[in-house]
């Protein structure tokens, strides 16, 4: 099957994020400190293993419609603020530019019904991330 050499290219862009998810993920879980860091490196190493989940499923279409994954990885800014707080609010900027990384996916998916599926599935993943980080960000 071949796809659009704008939907691979958004493809590659929204795989090169989920692996970069998958970097600031893991670099979050390892700079939580303080009494409640368990269940927070947790949740973070979670994202990470989801963003990696992601990027897999990405990596399989891009290949499936006879692209080639990019080996890129997205620049990760780094704020140097490792308070939970700050990192939960970098990685509010982070979920809130994956959704709209796949509903650019979603505009360009036209009549490919599985595509489209795809899209919103993970745009429904993301929006949950998101609510999740707002109420982990509300005090």
């Amino acid at each position: 099957m071949a796809a659009s050499k704008e939907i691979l290219k958004k493809l590659d862009e929204i795989l090169e994020s989920e692996v970069s998810g998958i970097v600031r993920y893991l670099h979050y879980s390892l700079m939580i400190k303080g009494p409640n860091r368990i269940p927070i490196v947790k949740f973070f190493r979670d994202q990470a293993t989801e963003a990696f989940d992601h990027a897999a499923i990405i990596g399989e279409k891009i290949t499936a419609f006879g692209g080639h994954p990019s080996l890129k990885v997205e620049p990760i800014k780094e704020g140097n603020k490792h308070d939970v707080m700050d990192i939960l609010r970098e990685s509010l900027e982070h979920e809130k530019a994956a959704v709209k990384l796949y509903g650019d996916l979603l505009k360009l998916s036209g009549e490919d019904v599985a595509l489209e599926e795809l899209a919103r599935q993970m745009i429904r993943l993301e929006v949950e991330h998101i609510e999740e980080v707002e109420k982990m960000l509300t005090r």
